[in-house]
């Protein structure tokens, strides 16, 4: 079974190369093809993608021509998928593609749709040193609340970045967030076809604003909007 990763990535020429190198490494234990796509970097990520690409360590490679956002990075990458399942995978360090492959298996044996990687199954949630602040615990934990009430799923980590999911199910989904409500839409939709949404524990080391990390307050709050929009709206 094929499984297409998805690497949006937006100035992480500092970490850009070994998450590829890492993902790349998986091909020994999985059949994967890695998809890349680069969202009008301004530092060198480009160059750093190019020699990849003509390295062999990237098997798709999409350079925008404008900064739409990690959504629509993502909405591109897709028509370029031809495994079965897909799974995302942000450019930085935070999470490591060694998950790929218990999470896949998952996916075969239980024969689902839609797995999500918690960082935080089986775990202490507010004694989690890798989240790098309460404030962020605080957050992910309330979202998931919000989440699970709404769209009446039984998530620990609803807003991870490694979503695995059928692939013919994401593509029929119409997405159409173009930023970081990406993934708070693609948890409603699929919930919306009725589809559980399963998890497994997976590693995890995030970084600070001030070692790149993007995401912030008001991604926050337009998460909750995404989340009550798309419980009426399509």
């Amino acid at each position: 079974m094929l499984l297409s990763v998805i690497i949006p990535n937006y100035n992480e020429e500092r970490t850009i190369k070994k998450i590829i190198y890492k993902v790349y490494e998986q091909k020994k234990f999985i059949n994967l093809e890695i998809v890349v796509v680069d969202d009008f970097s301004s530092d060198k990520s480009k160059e750093i993608l190019n020699k990849l690409k003509s390295e062999g360590k990237i098997d798709h490679l999409i350079l925008q021509e404008k900064n739409y956002g990690k959504g629509f990075a993502i909405q591109t990458a897709l028509r370029m998928c031809s495994g079965k399942i897909i799974i995302i995978q942000d450019a930085d360090l935070e999470y490591d593609p060694v998950d790929f492959k218990f999470m896949l298996n998952t996916m075969k044996q239980r024969k689902l749709r839609c797995l999500y990687g918690s960082r935080v199954l089986g775990k202490n949630r507010y004694n989690q040193k890798n989240f790098t602040s309460l404030f962020r615990i605080f957050a992910n934990h309330i979202l998931t609340i919000f989440t699970n009430m709404i769209y009446k799923q039984k998530l620990t980590d609803a807003h991870t970045c490694y979503k695995m999911v059928e692939t013919n199910l994401i593509k029929s989904l119409n997405l159409k967030e173009k930023k970081f409500a990406f993934c708070p839409e693609l948890t409603a939709k699929v919930s919306k076809r009725g589809v559980k949404i399963f998890e497994c524990a997976i590693s995890y080391k995030g970084r600070t604003y001030e070692e790149g990390k993007k995401i912030n307050f008001f991604d926050g709050l337009e998460a909750i909007w995404v989340l009550i929009k798309y419980r009426f709206y399509d």
